[in-house]
């Protein structure tokens, strides 16, 4: 995947195509103290501050027509502490960065997402997650925040340090203030061993609670109009490295994964009555392969076929259920859907706003091709998704609002009642955040 960046015009777009706004100026601060006088500036000029990473996110999170802050100078690691298992990194580091750097120090976070293309800021701001049985997102990871308020003082926080500010800010939606540095927890670099296969769904979806409980990190992704899935197990391996082989990687990650889906959705695109017969071969494309490696190599994989996503948090206990209710529901219709649905899970944590604070959770991510159009199956499995009581991915397409949020997350109000006290003139507010999480 790449960055975004703004044209000559003035106009910012992120990946997905579906956001884009004309800020008034764009700052690229090169400090601390250079980002606290910008938002003091847009203070007295009476304009809103938004910051914004690699435009990953598919929702409006980051858009302003106020100051756009960009931290691509923001970034690298300023301290390792091996004593406390901690690395403290710059706001505007992108994930990539951050895995290689630790790698060489022989260091790796415990979990981490399937892209690494986001900056950590943006990433952890808006609940971005892998899938673990014990491990949770990115932002349980932190240990400590630093970010700058809406009155341009720098504020930082952990669990004994502002502890109120701390449990709402590692997911804070960009709604408290603009994050500078992040200290994650880090432990030594361990190995994974990666177990792909095929499965039916029926059978992945009769073995959930098995095939959950006995890997450390599963996942799956199940082709719409077909009953085949392909599931994934990665747990912990005391070695010898086995990588996928360079060919065989190119082949299946690059040639297949990417070049050959994105064809098969170009021509589902044009003739959306090849999507079922395109995704029975799609679905059968990859063969089963097993792998040890270095924790990002097998947590990450290269996205470059462009798409819109919606994503929702179910408890875990319910996502059979769902997932099955989405299945009947695509049979039932004539939707045409070229993409697989995704499923992770996450244990319960204790932020705030995170889509698993307080409950074992599990994710259904549904998909379209960008330029395909999306709205009716979003609306119909958010539909589905909303009966659960599920929450939205805080980055990704869905209609929730402040009413709904204030139902299925019991500490809504701490939130907002803090984000009341940082930012009582709601410097850092624009349309999405209004709505999400009111005026």
């Amino acid at each position: 995947m790449s960055s975004t960046a703004s044209g000559k015009s003035g106009t910012w777009r992120n990946w997905g195509g579906t956001v884009s706004v004309r800020p008034v100026r764009e700052v690229v601060p090169a400090s601390v103290e250079e980002l606290s006088a910008a938002v003091r500036q847009a203070a007295e000029d009476g304009l809103k501050v938004k910051a914004v990473g690699t435009g990953h996110s598919f929702t409006s999170i980051a858009a302003t027509d106020g100051v756009l802050i960009r931290p691509q100078l923001l970034t690298g690691i300023r301290d390792i502490d091996r004593e406390a298992g901690t690395v403290t990194v710059e706001a505007g580091t992108p994930l990539k960065r951050l895995n290689l750097a630790l790698a060489r120090e022989g260091l790796s976070l415990t979990n981490m997402g399937d892209i690494m293309e986001q900056t950590v800021s943006g990433a952890t701001s808006t609940g971005t997650h892998g899938t673990g049985r014990d491990s949770a997102s990115i932002a349980a990871q932190i240990k400590r925040l630093e970010l700058v308020t809406a009155d341009g003082s720098v504020l930082t926080c952990s669990d004994k340090e502002n502890p109120e500010v701390f449990a709402a800010a590692r997911v804070g939606l960009g709604a408290l203030g603009v994050v500078t540095a992040i200290t994650f927890a880090v432990e030594p670099v361990f190995l994974l061993t990666a177990r792909e296969e095929p499965m039916s769904f029926d059978r992945v979806t009769g073995a959930f609670d098995e095939l959950w409980a006995e890997n450390e990190h599963f996942e799956f992704y199940w082709f719409p109009h077909t009953g085949n899935t392909n599931t994934k197990r990665n747990n912990r391996s005391a070695g010898p490295e086995r990588p996928v082989g360079q060919l065989k990687g190119w082949f299946e990650d690059e040639f297949l994964s990417n070049g050959v889906f994105q064809m098969a959705n170009w021509v589902g695109r044009a003739v959306p009555a090849a999507i079922p017969p395109i995704a029975q071969v799609s679905s059968k494309a990859l063969s089963a392969r097993t792998y040890t490696d270095l924790p990002y190599k097998v947590f990450t994989s290269p996205r470059r076929v462009r798409f819109v996503e919606m994503e929702y948090a179910l408890p875990r206990e319910a996502v059979v259920e769902a997932l099955r209710e989405l299945r009947g529901m695509v049979d039932r219709s004539r939707l045409r859907i070229s993409f697989p649905v995704e499923v992770r899970t996450a244990p319960a944590d204790d932020i705030t706003l995170s889509t698993a604070s307080g409950r074992d959770t599990a994710y259904i991510a549904v998909h379209m091709f960008r330029g395909t159009p999306y709205q009716a199956y979003f609306t119909a499995a958010e539909r589905i998704f909303t009966a659960h009581q599920g929450r939205p991915h805080w980055g990704k397409v869905h209609t929730r609002d402040a009413e709904y949020f204030a139902e299925v997350y019991p500490r809504f109000g701490e939130f907002t009642a803090l984000r009341d006290r940082l930012d009582p003139d709601r410097r850092f507010q624009n349309d999405y955040l209004r709505r999400v999480l009111g005026p």
